[in-house]
């Protein structure tokens, strides 16, 4: 079922339209040609606050995924030992 409903979602979204239009097209950037609909930048400073939060968003996504895959917690005295060392108690 779920392989089957990820199957929909993937059709879906390739069916939508995602171009930009051709009034759009000519108000945009070369870089940004065809794929984004709107206005291009408005001043000297929107496309290097893009490529900033681009570059941001990539450096977190590679030390989430680095980090996630391996946490390199072997430490002795790491804090998650605090917690998987303290003996359950039954409340009473």
């Amino acid at each position: 079922m779920m392989k089957k409903t990820a199957g929909i979602l993937l059709a879906l979204l390739f069916a939508l339209p995602i171009w930009a239009c051709e009034v759009c097209e000519k108000q945009q950037p070369k870089i940004l040609k065809g794929v984004s609909h709107g206005t291009g930048p408005q001043s000297d400073w929107d496309m290097p606050i893009i490529y900033v939060s681009g570059l941001i968003v990539l450096v977190t996504l590679v030390f989430s995924v680095k980090y996630l895959v391996k946490p390199n917690e072997d430490a002795k005295d790491h804090i998650k030992r605090s917690i998987l060392n303290t003996p359950l108690h039954d409340g009473n």
